[in-house]
């Protein structure tokens, strides 16, 4: 297994390969600017934002994922807003949990009766602090 977003798997064995791509982590501080007259405008550190991430997955009936069961899990957790460990090999992101904030699929190939057989889905996840 290479990682895993809550029970969403990224592997790549002999039955099964399910991996992420375009990964980015970002985050920002927050400042603000107090003005003043004629002269210099002060800046203050106010904070440090949430941290985002963000991949792509491609889910695919041929690599032996069952797209539509896992687009039915992104589609869940992002309308619960159910917080999601994310792991990749032995570490942890983040400070704590991530929710998934945005997604978006492709619908890429269907079979000759109209089922979906593969699909790109691009996340967007948002860090999830409890404290």
């Amino acid at each position: 297994m290479i990682g895993c977003l809550g029970d969403i798997l990224f592997e790549v064995n002999s039955d099964k390969i399910q991996t992420p791509d375009n990964i980015q982590w970002s985050g920002s501080a927050r400042y603000s600017e107090h003005r003043r007259h004629l002269i210099n405008a002060l800046t203050e550190f106010t904070g440090i934002d949430t941290d985002k991430f963000s991949l792509r997955i491609v889910l695919s009936k041929e690599n032996n994922v069952d797209v539509l069961a896992e687009l039915g899990k992104i589609w869940i957790y992002e309308r619960k807003g159910t917080p999601l460990s994310l792991v990749f090999g032995d570490k942890g992101y983040g400070k704590y949990k991530w929710t998934i904030n945005k997604h978006r699929a492709t619908m890429k190939y269907f079979d000759g009766k109209g089922n979906l057989t593969t699909a790109e889905v691009s996340l967007n996840l948002l860090e999830y602090l409890n404290s």
